[in-house]
Formats: C-alpha cells, sequence, structure tokens
C-alpha cells in the first residue's frame, strides 16, 4: 500500500468514527405512554437501546414506567456514502442472497474485520440489497471460493503452529495455497483456504469451518438428572438356568442384543457424566416388547420422578406411553428407529428423519447439478415420486428405469453416458440387489475420459452390505446424506480401553448411539433443564449429531445431519 493510500485510508476511517460518534447533537423530551418499550423507542428514534439506557440511567433500576419523562438523544446524519465520492481504490457493491461477511472478505483479500471498518453498519449482519464498500478488484485479482476446499476464520493471537494442531495443515501447505500470507502475514479475520479432508475437530457450515458446540464445557455446579430408560431386555424369555440356550441366543442380532448393546453406551454416557460432576438417576425398566405388558406397568410406575424418559425402542410402543396424562409433561426421547412416532408436545424423535435427508440432499444437488452435464436418473417402482421430483427440478435429465425383474440392461448403462460431459447419476433404490448391479455397472464405466459420479437422496442401509464395494463406491465419489457417520477417529484410546475392559469387546452402533444420544440428554438437562434450545444449537458426539426444533404439528425432531461423500476407501463430510 502506497504512503498517499494509506493517508486516505486514515482519513476514511476517522471520517467514519466521527460519523459515528457518541455525542449527540441535542435531545429530546419523551413521555413514556402505556405498553411502549425500548425496543420500540429504539426504533421510533433510529437509535440503539444502549444510546437510550447510557441518558436515562434510572431505566436500569427501576425499568421502564408509564409517564416516565426520557431524554432521548439526537444525532446529526451523516451524508450518505456514493460512488462519487469513493476513493478510486475503493467501490460499491451490492450484497447478494447468501452471502456472508466471511465469503466477500475472502473475495477481496480482505479480513472480516476491515470489511467492518468500511461498513459499520453491518457489524451486526448484512441485509439483501444492501450496497457496502468493498476495495476495488479486477476480475483476476477477485479470489474465487472452491468447491475442493474448506475455508477457516483466523482467530486472534492464531499463529502457524496453532493452526497446525487444529486443522492438521502445515504452515508451507497454507502458504502455498493463500498467497496473501507471503505478503500480509497471519491475520486475525483473515480467511483461509483449508484442503477439503483436513477439516481438524470443527464442523463445516456454510463452506466455512467452526468450532463444534462442545456441552462438556462449563458444566453448572450441583448438576442432576433423574433418567427414565425404557428397554426391550426380554428377561423373561431368557433361561437363565441354560447357559449354552443363553449364549446361543445372545449371538444372534435380535431385541435381546439390540437392548444390551444400547444399554452398554447409556452406561458408559452415565458414567462420563460423573466424572464431568453431573450426578445422573438412572431408572431402568424391561418393556419386554409387550404391549399389553407395558399398559399393566402404566399405573404402578411413579412417572413423575423422571426428568427426561428415552424409550421404548419400538415406535409403536412407544405411541402407547406417549399418550399417557401421567407423562405428558416429560420430555419422551424416540431413541433407535428413524420410523416415525406419533408427534405430541412432549416427543422427540433423536434419529433425523428420512424426508429432511432428502431434502437436504435436493438442496445440495441443485448446487452441483446444471444442464451443461449429463444427469442421469435412475429410479425403481417403489422411487416413482421421488424421480417425478427430480425431473420436475431437472426436466434436462435422462431418465432409466430397471427391468421389472430388478436389473439394468450394461448396453443401456453404456449408450447413456457420455465422454463430452461431465455424468451425474442420480440412483434412486433400497434393493440390496439392485446397488450392487448398478454401483458395479457404473464403475465399469469409470476412465479417463468417462467422469462418473454417483449421488442418492436416500442411503439405505442395505450400502452398508459386504456385497456393496466400498472401493466401487470411493471411484464413482459416491454422495448421499446421513443422521449418522461412523468414523473410528472420532472415538478416543480412552473410550475404547474403557469400553474393552467393561463389556470385552468394543462398541457397536447401537451402542456408540446409546452413549451419544444419552450423553447428549445429560448435557443439554444439565446446561438449560431442557433439550431444544437455539442457545444449545448443534451438538456431535462420536457418530450422531443433535439440533432438536419444533416440528411443523408439535413436539420436536432432530434436523442435524451429515452430508457425505466416498473418496478412495474413505468416506469424507463435505460442504453443507
Amino acid at each position: 500500500m502506497s504512503i498517499r493510500q494509506f493517508l486516505f485510508s486514515l482519513l476514511f476511517f476517522i471520517t467514519l468514527s466521527v460519523a459515528t460518534q457518541v455525542d449527540p447533537n441535542s435531545f429530546k423530551n419523551h413521555k413514556v405512554k402505556k405498553n411502549e418499550t425500548l425496543y420500540g423507542l429504539a426504533r421510533k428514534y433510529d437509535i440503539q437501546i444502549e444510546q437510550i439506557y447510557q441518558y436515562n440511567p434510572l431505566i436500569k433500576k427501576i425499568g421502564l414506567k408509564k409517564r416516565m419523562i426520557l431524554q432521548i438523544p439526537v444525532y446529526s446524519k451523516p451524508k450518505p456514502i456514493t460512488k462519487a465520492s469513493l476513493h478510486d481504490t475503493l467501490t460499491m457493491y451490492l450484497v447478494q442472497p447468501k452471502e456472508t461477511k466471511w465469503r466477500l472478505a475472502y473475495r477481496y483479500g480482505i479480513t472480516v474485520q476491515k470489511l467492518e471498518q468500511y461498513n459499520p453498519e453491518i457489524v451486526s449482519g448484512l441485509k439483501i440489497g444492501q450496497e457496502i464498500i468493498v476495495p476495488k478488484r479486477t476480475e483476476d485479482q477477485t479470489l474465487a471460493l472452491e468447491k475442493e476446499f474448506n475455508y477457516y476464520k483466523v482467530k486472534p493471537k492464531e499463529g502457524f503452529y496453532r493452526l497446525e494442531k487444529k486443522l492438521g495443515v502445515v504452515a508451507s501447505d497454507l502458504i502455498e495455497l493463500n498467497p496473501l500470507l507471503k505478503t500480509n502475514g497471519l491475520q486475525a479475520g483473515m480467511i483461509l483456504k483449508i484442503p477439503l479432508e483436513l477439516t481438524g475437530d470443527l464442523k463445516i457450515e456454510n463452506d466455512l469451518l467452526i468450532e463444534k458446540n462442545n456441552l462438556r464445557d462449563s458444566i453448572p455446579p450441583e448438576s442432576k438428572i433423574t433418567l427414565g430408560l425404557l428397554l426391550p431386555f426380554k428377561s423373561n424369555q431368557i433361561e437363565f438356568d441354560s447357559i449354552e440356550n443363553t449364549k446361543i441366543k445372545l449371538k444372534t442380532r435380535n431385541l435381546h442384543t439390540i437392548a444390551l448393546n444400547f444399554y452398554s453406551g447409556v452406561i458408559m454416557a452415565v458414567e462420563e457424566a460423573g466424572r464431568l460432576g453431573i450426578e445422573v438417576v438412572l431408572n431402568v425398566i424391561d418393556t419386554q416388547n409387550d404391549k399389553q405388558y407395558l399398559k399393566q406397568k402404566l399405573n404402578s410406575l411413579y412417572w413423575s420422578e423422571n426428568d427426561v424418559t428415552i424409550g421404548p425402542l419400538i415406535p409403536s410402543n412407544f405411541d402407547i406411553l406417549s399418550l399417557q396424562d401421567s407423562l405428558k409433561l416429560i420430555p419422551m426421547i424416540a431413541p433407535l428407529s428413524s420410523n416415525p412416532v406419533i408427534n405430541r408436545p412432549n416427543v422427540y424423535q433423536s434419529i433425523t428423519a428420512p424426508e429432511l435427508l432428502r431434502d437436504k440432499m435436493f438442496d445440495y444437488l441443485d448446487t452441483v447439478i446444471d444442464s451443461t452435464q449429463n444427469v442421469l436418473i435412475v429410479a425403481d417402482s417403489l422411487n416413482y415420486d421421488t424421480e417425478k421430483k427430480l425431473l420436475n427440478r431437472y426436466p434436462f435429465a435422462q431418465m432409466l428405469r430397471p427391468e421389472p425383474s430388478g436389473y439394468v440392461v450394461p448396453d443401456l448403462i453404456d449408450s447413456l453416458l457420455v465422454d463430452s460431459l461431465i455424468n451425474k447419476v442420480i440412483f434412486e433404490s433400497q434393493n440390496l440387489g439392485l446397488i450392487a448391479s448398478v454401483t458395479s455397472l457404473l464403475n465399469s464405466q469409470v476412465s479417463m475420459e468417462r467422469d462418473v459420479q454417483l449421488f442418492t437422496t436416500y442411503r439405505s442401509n442395505a450400502y452398508d452390505n459386504s456385497n456393496i464395494s466400498k472401493k466401487q463406491l470411493g471411484n464413482l465419489r459416491f454422495t448421499f446424506t446421513a443422521g449418522a457417520f461412523s468414523d473410528e477417529s472420532k472415538r478416543t484410546k480412552v473410550f475404547d480401553s474403557l469400553y474393552l475392559s467393561s463389556f470385552g469387546n468394543l462398541p457397536n452402533r447401537e451402542a456408540l448411539r446409546g452413549y451419544d444420544l444419552t450423553l447428549d440428554v445429560i448435557l443439554r438437562w444439565a446446561h438449560q433443564n431442557q433439550l431444544s434450545s437455539s442457545a444449545l444449537g448443534e451438538t456431535e458426539y462420536i457418530e450422531s449429531r443433535f439440533d432438536y426444533v419444533p416440528h411443523k404439528d408439535q413436539g420436536y425432531h432432530n434436523r442435524a445431519y451429515f452430508l457425505l461423500e466416498h473418496k478412495g476407501y474413505e468416506i469424507l463430510e463435505i460442504k453443507k
């Protein structure tokens, strides 16, 4: 920056600070009327609530009272900044939908703080259609956001060493990706381009890497929760005098084993809560997966002693309990099934609904699909509704329906894919045989000349089958949304060691779900004595995320999800 530019910038910011000075030109008296609020008065006189407090300190002592005479500060309005009045290094920019301060800061090669210095009115947020000041940049100088990268806003006092520890990116790689670092160095508020696969322990929100919400921090003292746990152990069916029969029963996957595995995760969560200083009283009830037994138990149990209940596992059994007046004031968590439960004011569906996962995938597809690509929709007879929605969104797409016997003709696949365009295939099926066939056929089409990527709006458990090749899904960069994400790197050695010493093996999916869900419930209750709160936001544990919001009917549902892509033999989280 030249001396002339520096002096102009200094003069510009001095002018801005004078324009926003706290000293008013004069005062106006206002007599408070019935039902008037500070918010309403601030809007009426176009000032801040803090400015009303500043010149009327009595309000903080006794509140805003009817007939109170207030001193309202009057400020002179600064002249509006126009293009003509700007220095030739600056220009005006019209804010577009979905733009954020960090995106604009990155695009124009400045820090977020610098953007706010240019535009003090955007400190509280941007507005669509708002005209703001930005540095002049040629098209070559303007930085574009790229899908192959994530982005990170540098915090105060962060150096290269701390960033390497946090993100896993060494200084030399950061400098290579962000040439501005060579001339400007690391600055708080600077936006850095980060390799897609290196996110550290951060989450991706609107392309930006941000800290995860960790409720383990700052646990309120003397926290306590009484937790009701209803699981179908079916202990009445176990022949305790027959060890061999019991071993056989517990080796097969059934309600016994699912309940026991889930329970092992619950125990791990309760023990961790204890180490965090939270007292947990656990009331365990064997539902026996018997509706008649449940109904008999209803009146004999003192439900009101529980702060929260988790379960039953089976949706129909859950609905029996949620109907009861004795439970209507107690938050009830549906823990493990994606099948819907009846929505009631106290019901929390903890599994992200398939409909929400589809909607989120539709949103993502809108960002990566356009008419310049060769788009192919493959849907079986059970997914014609989804096929119709896709065709409405992408009328330029080709359509391929499997044969009635459940296979796709290889030559037909070959004829519908082209070498000259990017091929994007949206595949809708939950049939294991068809999934194995289509993924294999598409994989055989991938080459240096032919780019093929596979998507689905709903990934069923069929994809977990060993007959589905992970290598082929990696070659196809298979992309989908999910309510849970199994990533062994998120399990610490301490966790695995504790689980192994307690239960003799490593935790499976039901055990991790029991741990994640129970710990989240305990921590949310410890912080706020409730489960849904915008202040708590989204939380994440080993495999699950939780963000409870009101359902459109009643009750609450979990809107947290993962957007994932197979890459090689790995599955990576990608931008939402």
